[in-house]
């Protein structure tokens, strides 16, 4: 895949999944994703959902729609969505779907390969952050030749 010029990411991924009431997932995911982000597109955006809405599962059900909403909206106006997905997560589900729509790409970091969003909604695939990397040093703009 030929890197196109991306200025801003969206970043997806689990928060409660499939847990009862308001438990979330760990988060630390974020953070590796942004500082592998910034390593390879210094100058770029990234939207990250939990830093603008920290306590979004405490919100009630009117602000909740809302955010719900905004976010997804927000995704499809990036240049690329990352989605990290441990297990599977409908709201990333949709973010993907509605990228996938408009032609954005998504990266998709998951061991999840075989599940029907993850492969036909997914540009890239990767199974840790690792290899996520990989890729991004290998195909960067950015790269020495």
């Amino acid at each position: 895949m030929e890197m196109r010029q991306i200025n801003s990411f969206f970043l997806a991924g689990i928060i409660q999944g499939s847990r009862k009431g308001k438990i979330l997932h760990n988060q630390d995911y974020r953070l590796k994703i942004k500082i592998i982000l910034k390593k390879y597109f210094p100058k770029s955006q990234i939207i990250d959902p939990v830093n603008v809405h920290p306590n979004s599962a405490e919100y009630d059900y009117k602000t909740g729609k809302s955010v719900f909403h905004a976010s997804i909206k927000q995704a499809t106006q990036c240049d690329c969505l990352i989605a990290y997905l441990p297990e599977a997560s409908m709201g990333t589900a949709i973010e993907m779907w509605e990228c996938h729509k408009k032609k954005i790409p998504v990266w998709t970091v998951t061991k999840m390969k075989e599940n029907w969003s993850v492969k036909f909604l997914s540009t890239e695939i990767f199974e840790t952050l690792e290899e996520f990397e990989s890729f991004l040093k290998n195909k960067s703009p950015l790269k020495k030749s």
